[in-house]
């Protein structure tokens, strides 16, 4: 029993991380822009988030001034891609490769730093009683209920319930359409690339705020790049991302139990496993069921600018 709470409490967190920078992704993919820049996003706000309650021992204030750097550095790529329209791909990797520099340099006055204040768990009355699910759960910080609960079944809301979000669809699925409509392709495209950036800055600050509360070189380890494969492998749905990140984070954590109970297995291996999931869960089921293709298909008019006068 307390080896499946352990399994499952260490699933959630390290699984947060990667749900809410998919969902991020989620937001710039839905509206015809794919960011390849999260991983940098990630290291900029992880090295924020840290250098924040250094200075300021408060895990929130550290936590949304990464969101709002996130959000700067979202601004600026969503000005070069949407209204510039350069290259996407080239953008998202010259952010990548920004954002991590940026943080690798000056994050080496924090290295080994532990964080000086993080988020506290909160017990739910009753829920946290729960068998093994209980604890592990519903005993976790705010942002755990937030990424896990309040982001992902809000924004399937608001794409799948609401006339914004089929606006919102529209701009990624037929642009040309959506602004014959009426609908402001450019504005729509900006603002959610910006938010999507934050939050994925907001998952590096998760990242040091909760799960590893400490910056050293390195800390994101690829983690932006398997958020990437998610929103592929959950099919650009917002539920379907966290869900996937959560199981990606179950694989975490048995490399994790593997190693501290010295399974027989190579360390190396058991570290490589949610790589390795990564590619499988992409692979495998397209291969496996037809169907899967039209389910995980991206939108229509995704990485294609949009030129108003070209119809």
């Amino acid at each position: 029993m307390d080896l499946l709470t352990g399994l499952f409490t260490t699933a959630f967190l390290a699984g947060g991380v990667l749900a809410l920078a998919a969902l991020g992704e989620v937001l710039a993919e839905r509206v015809g822009v794919v960011n390849l820049g999260v991983e940098g996003l990630m290291a900029m706000g992880a090295l924020t988030a840290i250098a924040t309650v250094a200075a300021i021992p408060s895990p929130m204030i550290g936590f949304l001034a990464a969101l709002a750097v996130g959000a700067l550095f979202g601004a600026l790529f969503a000005f070069a891609t949407v209204i510039l329209r350069a290259n996407q791909v080239l953008c998202g990797l010259a952010l990548t490769l920004m954002g991590s520099g940026i943080a690798s340099t000056i994050g080496r006055a924090y290295s080994g730093m532990p964080a000086r204040a993080t988020f506290a768990p909160i017990e739910l009355p009753i829920l946290s009683k729960i068998p093994v699910i209980g604890p592990a759960f519903f005993s976790q910080s705010i942002l755990l209920y937030l990424i896990f609960i309040i982001l992902p079944v809000g924004l399937s809301y608001l794409m799948f319930r609401t006339r914004h979000g089929l606006n919102l669809r529209a701009v990624g699925e037929n642009p040309a359409a959506a602004d014959a409509a009426g609908i402001p392709v450019n504005l729509i495209r900006f603002a959610y690339v910006t938010a999507g950036s934050a939050l994925a800055a907001g998952a590096g600050a998760y990242l040091t705020l909760t799960f590893v509360p400490s910056w050293s070189d390195g800390v994101v380890a690829g983690r932006g790049w398997i958020a990437v494969a998610l929103v592929i492998f959950a099919g650009y749905r917002p539920i379907p991302a966290v869900l996937s990140g959560l199981l990606f984070g179950f694989i975490t954590a048995l490399g994790f139990v593997g190693q501290a109970r010295g399974w027989p297995v190579a360390p190396a291996f058991l570290s490589m496993l949610p790589y390795l999931g990564t590619m499988a869960f992409i692979i495998v089921p397209v291969l496996a069921w037809q169907r899967m293709r039209r389910i995980m298909a991206a939108p229509s008019a995704i990485g294609i600018p949009y030129y108003r006068d070209v119809r």
